[in-house]
């Protein structure tokens, strides 16, 4: 047995079993399997060894944050709702306009070992939707670029000094493409989920989606221009292809690209699928205004049950997974950051860990430039997301040159935001 589990066993084993004279039954659910399954496995065996008067089943996962929205969104009017969810930070605001969550501020208020939890303040608050604690950070996430060091030292670049413009990594990603045949330079992946890598763009250009008091678009002024430019600029000069985002992730793998834009979410199976083949270094993603902000992406633990003797249990459910074991548990099975703070600091669990895989620690670097990830207000706030998505394929595909593309898709928005 490993040292870090060793501490992990001795972590859990310190943990107070909740005292239940019966066992307590609660369910929940998750999305994105291929990167939480055998955590999320194995995170809940952990927390019934802890607890053993708690059973807790876990719902088949779905595939995105989308679809785990629209399954409790019909869940909650057939009152077959999980009693513990882990949703997207973006998709909190839609369950809360529909009263789905409960508030963890009392359960927090009233837990005197809640500081022993060591969370952040400023990733909590990434949990909150108005007063409410609807949920608390699991795993969060920002974007970053991926370099396959073979690649780029062929092609002249230096992974000491990364690129830091956009127009640096299509350069790079051009000098990558002609090395060889049936190799692309770069992908940039904009079909995350809930247009989050188009806000990074927009954010990081100094933009925003919608004017403070939401009522107008604001990411077609000259801020999204110049976001949706670069996107363009990276197929144009950068010679990225239209491809799947799976596809793409796969050529990664097999070395066959250069440049991967993606969530640090991704980095424990890049480093598991890479397994050895070349090295892998990962860059910050490249910020182009002095007011540049990243979308912190990522996921809550939200309660939803309303019995008593099951929200005591979600709520201990809920601290253990987000707290120091199952933070712990998280960074080693993906490359999200925790909202617990104790982890980093503590030898046996990811202090070593993180001198060892520097890496992991890109994400940490921009954590000083991190924002919401926004949410669409009213009952179109998925649609909005497919139209945006719809506009953006155009761009990739060449079918629409990206200032008219913008302001169609500034338009399309325009329309579906809620009537005031």
């Amino acid at each position: 047995m490993t040292i870090q589990r060793r501490a992990l066993l001795a972590a859990t084993l310190a943990m107070p079993a909740l005292a239940q004279t019966s066992p307590v039954e609660i369910s929940f659910q998750y999305s994105i399997p291929e990167l939480f399954r055998g955590l999320m496995e194995e995170m809940t065996a952990a927390f019934m060894r802890a607890n053993p008067n708690v059973r807790v089943t876990i719902r088949a996962p779905e595939q995105g944050y989308e679809e785990i929205l629209q399954r409790h969104l019909r869940d909650a009017v057939t009152r077959q709702l999980p009693d513990v969810a882990f949703h997207g930070l973006n998709r909190q605001r839609t369950l809360v306009e529909r009263e789905i969550p409960v508030d963890l501020k009392p359960f927090m208020a009233a837990d005197t070992r809640i500081a022993a939890q060591g969370y952040s303040e400023s990733l909590l608050s990434l949990g909150q939707v108005g007063a409410a604690q609807t949920g608390i950070g699991f795993a969060l996430s920002t974007p970053i670029l991926y370099y396959n060091v073979e690649q780029l030292r062929r092609a002249g670049g230096n992974p000491e000094a990364l690129p830091t413009t956009w127009a640096e990594v299509a350069a790079l990603a051009r000098a990558i493409h002609g090395t060889a045949e049936n190799l692309n330079g770069m992908f940039y992946d904009w079909t995350i989920t809930g247009n989050w890598a188009w806000q990074a763009l927009v954010f990081s250009h100094g933009g925003t989606m919608l004017s403070a008091d939401e009522r107008q678009v604001a990411m077609g002024n000259e801020h999204g221009q110049r976001a949706i430019a670069a996107l363009r600029m990276l197929v144009d000069e950068g010679r990225m292809p239209d491809m799947r985002a799976t596809a793409a992730i796969a050529d990664f793998f097999a070395g066959r690209l250069g440049i991967s834009m993606q969530s640090t979410a991704q980095l424990g199976r890049y480093n598991r699928e890479i397994g050895g083949r070349f090295p892998l270094v990962c860059g910050r993603y490249p910020l182009s205004s002095p007011n540049a902000r990243l979308p912190a992406g990522g996921n809550v633990a939200m309660m939803f049950t309303r019995d008593a003797a099951k929200q005591a249990a979600a709520w201990e459910f809920i601290k253990f997974a987000t707290g120091p074991v199952g933070a712990t548990m998280m960074v080693n099975a993906t490359g999200y950051m925790p909202a617990s703070t104790i982890p980093a600091q503590r030898e046996e669990m990811l202090g070593r860990f993180y001198r060892e895989n520097p890496n992991h620690m890109v994400t940490f670097r921009q954590q000083d430039v991190i924002t919401g990830w926004y949410a669409f207000p009213g009952q179109n706030a998925l649609r909005i997301t497919d139209n945006i998505n719809d506009h953006l394929q155009s761009v990739v595909a060449k079918r629409a040159e990206p200032a008219a593309a913008l302001t169609r898709m500034a338009a399309d928005v325009q329309a579906l935001l809620p009537r005031r």
